[in-house]
């Protein structure tokens, strides 16, 4: 099974087995789906569940690259002292609002004291940092489903929800262990501005937006060219991607 797969299967046996707690018995599933995509970077980011408190509270998890732990050792947690080099995560029940969450005081004070945070309902994701002492959104919210009973219903078919998400929000995820890492080569720009360009090519391949015919005669025109066919469509979607993409940055 892919991460998404194996998350949504462990998180549906959790609540079938009715013994456990609306948000902290999801933890573990939410740790393992964070510590997949971590591994695959290098260096590698560990998830670190219920982090002790280091005068703001505690985070309900902390992100964590290699070269914090002990070099060689066996150790599960990283060096004494050590913040989290990619941020904390702040976790609520599927039932949360996290826009909620992210507005609120306990997420300003992690975001002055660790400068970037991951809030999730288990259902959708946001991604917060600061920019002049204020908290600001580094990655728009990435929603596996809008409401609680509509995660329930996903997480009833994993293989299928996988094939659709599985994708975009490993990219997602990825992003959120790297924004704080140091840009120290042009290919690392340039990953960013790739994973971008996947998620937003998806997305316009769901899309059925009546704008977009509009948009695509003005492109026909301005490039004395047509869109035919499959591969046609294919070549304006992936054109449009580009361009709004150079003209963002």
């Amino acid at each position: 099974m892919n991460p998404l797969e194996t998350y949504l299967t462990r998180i549906r046996e959790i609540r079938s087995a009715a013994g456990g707690t609306v948000e902290t018995s999801y933890y573990g599933a939410l740790e393992n789906l964070l510590n997949e995509h971590g591994k695959k970077l290098r260096p590698k980011v560990m998830c670190l569940i219920q982090m002790q408190n280091q005068g703001v509270g505690m985070p309900d998890g902390g992100l964590f690259t290699r070269d914090q732990y002990k070099k060689g050792g066996t150790d599960t947690k990283p060096l004494r002292g050590q913040v989290p080099a990619r941020g904390v995560l702040e976790v609520k029940s599927l039932a949360g609002r996290i826009e909620a969450t992210a507005e609120s005081e306990q997420v300003r004070g992690y975001l002055a004291k660790y400068g970037q945070v991951l809030v999730t309902n288990l259902r959708q994701f946001l991604l917060l940092g600061r920019a002049n002492g204020e908290p600001v959104l580094l990655e728009a919210p990435y929603s596996l489903a809008d409401s609680e009973a509509e995660f329930w219903e996903l997480a009833t078919h994993p293989r299928r929800a996988a094939e659709r998400h599985d994708a975009e929000l490993g990219e997602f995820l990825t992003r959120t262990m790297l924004h704080a890492a140091p840009l120290a080569a042009p290919e690392d720009v340039a990953w960013f501005l790739a994973s971008y360009a996947r998620d937003a090519k998806s997305r316009i391949e769901r899309t059925n937006l009546p704008a977009l015919a509009s948009i695509r005669a003005a492109l026909e025109q301005a490039l004395g060219m047509k869109f035919e066919g499959e591969k046609g469509e294919h070549f304006f979607r992936s054109t449009l991607v580009q361009t709004l993409l150079i003209l963002a940055f």
